[in-house]
């Protein structure tokens, strides 16, 4: 799958780091990873409608540690996914008439041009659900043969689902760290079936879904037509890419149970390691009181946001004025300070002279290293742009030449905000 244009990040004087980042299954801030070449997999869309601020928080999140990484000097490969087939894509279709092949490339189309103009970095490894089949198979086999996955017949039809046997893996539930009875909730509500009868444990996660009447399905080798579970693609394509030991595993906080416990179980099966990545989340987006999802329809969307003529400068502003791993509510308000902020920054940056740019990097630097802590470095150039606008009015006296250059390529790449 191809992704879309990467920007250009400017080069900036000395280096930044260590980054810090909250590990959530420990809850203790760590340094996710001390070597020179660094490893991220992120999860992907669900490409069944345009992206949401909800997902663009998260994908800004991973956006500036990749950026902090690469202040530090690392070598960052990154990779993620799309979901290019799953319920909700296929429901979707249905309902509005559309093939899913054809609303999914449709709505991965339009994600990449809201990527481009938020200004994120690309991932180096981006592939679909679709096009990874083959190699999940294989995965899934191995777990057969090995006797860590079975079968489970079809009601009512032909064929068998195979799950996972999660009493293979002695260290389930270390991701999470929750008692059996809200992980049981947890996966009745995101996607899990713990009252499948036949299945050795209620948790026990998907891993091949038999074909059903008028369901896209693909070759599955010896478990037969089918297409495959969800937590297994992200183990198979997260390891294609990165190999079974990389150093961050992340996405948005719904993703820790089911999702990121059930994949790195997969990937400790399959490899036979121990999943020690580091797991980062990013909060939820409320609007009007509510988690802003595809399923209950509450979205502002990037590109709806685009079409009326909103910056996407002043969109990143407004969401990075929030701590990442924080839950917090989108309206207009928090809009409207991303606007005028991106107005005032690119005020004091339009001359030649300004305040001592030299503290700024510094101070920005610090504060993305300390776990993406954007809204102080907002905050840190925000006191200099006031200053400058200030000193500027006054005349301008002890201006140093070249320090808005200092401060634009700093806020561009470190925090992506192209002035």
């Amino acid at each position: 799958m191809l992704t879309w244009p990467a920007p250009q990040i400017p080069e900036l004087p000395g280096r930044g780091g260590p980054v810090r980042v909250r590990d959530s299954s420990t809850g203790e801030l760590v340094v996710a990873a001390p070597g020179t070449d660094v490893s991220l997999y992120v999860c992907g869309i669900t490409p069944y409608d345009a992206t949401h601020i909800g997902h663009a928080a998260t994908y800004l999140a991973f956006d500036v540690l990749g950026r902090a990484w690469r202040d530090e000097g690392k070598r960052v490969r990154y990779a993620s996914n799309v979901t290019d087939v799953d319920d909700p894509l296929l429901e979707r279709a249905t309902a509005t008439g559309v093939d899913w092949r054809e609303l999914a490339a449709q709505q991965v189309a339009l994600y990449s041009e809201d990527m481009t103009a938020l200004g994120v970095v690309p991932p180096d490894a981006w592939s679909g659900v679709v096009e990874s089949v083959a190699t999940i198979v294989t995965a899934v086999e191995k777990l057969v043969a090995d006797g860590a996955a079975y079968g489970v017949p079809v009601p009512d039809g032909p064929g068998v689902d195979v799950y996972a046997d999660l009493s293979r893996d002695g260290a389930f539930g270390t991701v999470a760290h929750l008692d059996t009875t809200t992980m049981l909730a947890l996966s009745a509500e995101r996607g899990g079936d713990p009252d499948r009868a036949g299945k050795r444990s209620p948790l026990d996660p998907l891993l091949w879904r038999a074909e059903r009447p008028g369901e896209p399905s693909w070759d599955g080798g010896s478990l037969g037509r089918g297409r495959p579970g969800w937590h297994i693609e992200c183990a198979v394509i997260a390891s294609e890419a990165l190999g079974a030991s990389f150093d961050v595993e992340g996405g948005g906080s719904d993703l820790l149970f089911p999702h990121h416990e059930m994949s790195t179980s997969h990937l400790r099966v399959l490899s036979g390691g121990t999943g020690g990545r580091v797991h980062v989340h990013a909060g939820m987006v409320a609007l009007d009181g509510e988690k802003m999802s595809k399923s209950r329809g509450n979205l502002v969307l990037v590109s709806r946001l685009r079409e009326q003529g909103v910056d996407p400068m002043a969109v990143r502003l407004a969401i990075l004025a929030h701590r990442y791993r924080d839950d917090w509510e989108w309206t207009d308000a928090v809009l409207a300070r991303g606007v005028t902020r991106l107005e005032t920054w690119r005020r004091a940056m339009s001359g030649n002279g300004g305040v001592d740019a030299a503290p700024v990097l510094a101070a920005v630097r610090a504060a993305v290293a300390d776990d993406l802590d954007t809204p102080t470095a907002l905050a840190v150039v925000d006191d200099w742009a006031a200053r400058t606008i200030a000193e500027s009015q006054a005349g301008g006296a002890g201006f140093v030449e070249g320090a808005p250059g200092v401060v634009a390529r700093t806020v561009d790449a470190l925090l992506g905000v192209r002035l």
